[in-house]
């Protein structure tokens, strides 16, 4: 779900602009998952650009006070979602932890990392969005440490149905900065992709699995 489409349009133009999303329809990525894809997205780009970085972190920090007031503490999605979580906790002046897709195998074999006390409100911020498995598996591992999950907060979602009928499944609040529809938009308007790729683009995100070029 979007908060505020000024925003959704401002940092889509931003992820374009910095290439850490990448519109290829005629020359489309493979993913890790094997499907073929006319996007590729890599949000830890903006941890290079500080202006950018800067404008991420505040409209998260805004977005979650509207949304939930002040939370414990703010959670990183590992990998990804580490740097900009641990900059939007540091702008809000909370705790920061993040949490492993599973425990390590020694040490404290940890999947959590950091102080999370039982019974904390938590908001989770992850970087992109495509099924929720991995949002919601760390989600998951907070619930089991007794926190209670405000929401969670990406980046950009591709708006799949299967997200939203994932979190709608776990019960948990999702919200992103912007999304598939913003960013195909924006890339009309400011000439980045032609109409008949857009056309391309949106076929694609109907049936990503299936899709061939």
């Amino acid at each position: 779900m979007i908060l505020n489409k000024e925003t959704a349009i401002k940092t889509a133009e931003l992820l374009l602009q910095i290439k850490a999303i990448k519109l290829e329809p005629q020359q489309p990525f493979t993913w890790a998952s094997g499907w073929k894809s006319p996007i590729y997205c890599d949000n830890r780009i903006i941890l290079s650009y500080p202006p950018i970085r800067n404008f991420v972190r505040e409209n998260f920090a805004r977005q979650i006070e509207e949304l939930y007031g002040k939370p414990d503490v703010i959670a990183g999605v590992a990998t990804g979602a580490i740097g900009i979580g641990m900059l939007v906790a540091e702008y809000m002046n909370l705790p920061f932890i993040y949490v492993r897709p599973e425990a390590k195998g020694h040490g404290r074999k940890n999947q959590i990392e950091g102080n999370l006390e039982s019974g904390q409100t938590v908001v989770v911020i992850e970087d992109l969005i495509s099924t929720g498995n991995s949002s919601l598996n760390a989600v998951k591992a907070l619930q089991e440490a007794n926190a209670h999950i405000k929401g969670l907060l990406s980046i950009f979602t591709y708006g799949f149905s299967i997200s939203e009928e994932n979190f709608k499944k776990a019960g948990v609040d999702f919200y992103s900065l912007s999304n598939y529809e913003h960013l195909i938009d924006t890339a009309l308007k400011t000439n980045y992709i032609k109409t008949s790729e857009a056309e391309t683009l949106k076929s694609w995100r109907k049936d990503p699995s299936n899709w061939k070029p």
